[in-house]
This record gives C-alpha cells, sequence and structure tokens, in this order.
C-alpha cells in the first residue's frame, strides 16, 4: 500500500512536470499568438540587466537559495562518484540530511508547488529572485525526467556502464549548472543557461 502511494506521488509529480513543460513549449513554439504588451514584456526581459537595475544583497541571496532544489534533486547521481572519490562524498556530506528530508513522500511536490505559485506568480517579488526560481523549478524538471529515464533502464542487461556514465555526466552538470547560478546571482546578475533561460523568461514576466 506504501509502495503504491510513493509510485502515485510520483506520477502525480511527473503530470505536474509535463503540464509546465508543455506550457512552456506552446509560448516557445507559438510566440506569434502572444499580444504585443505580452511581448513588449518578453523582450523587455531579454536584457535584464541593462534595464531592470541593480539587484540588493537579500535579492541576491533569495535568487540563490532555489538552487538548492535541483542540487538536491540530483545529488543521488554523484553516488558512483561517490564510491570513486571518497573525499568529493565528504564534501556534499552536510547536504545529505536535506536529501533527506527532501525525499520525504510529498516534500517535493509541496516545494514544488510552494515556489511556483508563491513565489514564480507572485509580482510584487522581485523579477531577479522570480527569474532564478524558475530556472531552479525548470532544471529540477529535466533532472526528475532524465531519472526516470534512468529507472526505466536500470532493469535492461548490459545498461549498468551506460546508467553509470549517465549518472556521473548528469551530476557534474548539475553541480556545474547550480555553481555557475549561484556565482551569478550572487553577483546580481541573471545566470543564463542555455534554452532553459528562454523558457524562463517566457513563464516570468
Amino acid at each position: 500500500m506504501i509502495l503504491l502511494g510513493y509510485q502515485l506521488y510520483h506520477l502525480r509529480h511527473l503530470n505536474i512536470y509535463c503540464s509546465l513543460l508543455r506550457e512552456t513549449y506552446k509560448q516557445l513554439r507559438y510566440p506569434e499568438h502572444k499580444t504585443k504588451k505580452q511581448s513588449d514584456t518578453i523582450n523587455f526581459g531579454e536584457r535584464p540587466m541593462a534595464m531592470r537595475g541593480s539587484t540588493t544583497v537579500s535579492d541576491r541571496i533569495f535568487g540563490s537559495l532555489p538552487y538548492l532544489l535541483p542540487l538536491l534533486e540530483g545529488i543521488s547521481f554523484g553516488r558512483y562518484l561517490f564510491g570513486q572519490f571518497p573525499a568529493l562524498g565528504l564534501v556534499f556530506a552536510p547536504l545529505f540530511p536535506l536529501v533527506a528530508l527532501y525525499n520525504i513522500p510529498f516534500a517535493g511536490l509541496i516545494i514544488f508547488f510552494a515556489l511556483f505559485l508563491l513565489v514564480v506568480r507572485n509580482e510584487r517579488i522581485n523579477h531577479f529572485i522570480r527569474f532564478n526560481t524558475m530556472q531552479a523549478i525548470l532544471l529540477d524538471i529535466v533532472i526528475f525526467l532524465v531519472s526516470i529515464l534512468l529507472q526505466v533502464l536500470s532493469p535492461v542487461p548490459g545498461t549498468s556502464f551506460a546508467i553509470e556514465t549517465l549518472s556521473n555526466t548528469l551530476f557534474l552538470g548539475i553541480v556545474a549548472a547550480v555553481v555557475y547560478a549561484v556565482v551569478q546571482s550572487s553577483l546580481g546578475r541573471y545566470a543564463e543557461i542555455p534554452a532553459i533561460s528562454d523558457a524562463v523568461y517566457m513563464q516570468v514576466r
């Protein structure tokens, strides 16, 4: 019964992620359907630092915090590297208690809704914070979808090396993206990640 509930939780998680991706894809695929006001807003966001002014210290801090989400989601992909390089595991050891809390059933879903509805969709919050929060969410979605792919491949004989290689690559990519985004946010700059940032600008106006 517990296993069934856990599977239903992941299925609902996937449905929500797919709905958000479909919405983003439609906005990217059919930009001509936008009104002039929306188009102007998106163009306004293409050069955010030039037109939106400077950010405060609190904006930079709150703009960096959401990137814990993809890091916690993706840290499990580093298990192979942690086994090969124990010192690397020690570097990420302080995050393991947070990973345990994040993996509590429905905790990830609650955090997802809280960030998306209370931060991303709240136009009273600084655009810089909303942008980084949405970007962290999209990174988390990509990681979640790749984890589903790995779960599908894991029972297939002879795929262990491919799974390990993909896991290591994904983990290193996640860490690189998070470090880059946090550094840029700390400097008060918008972290531009190819493809992901374009989708973010469509969602955050």
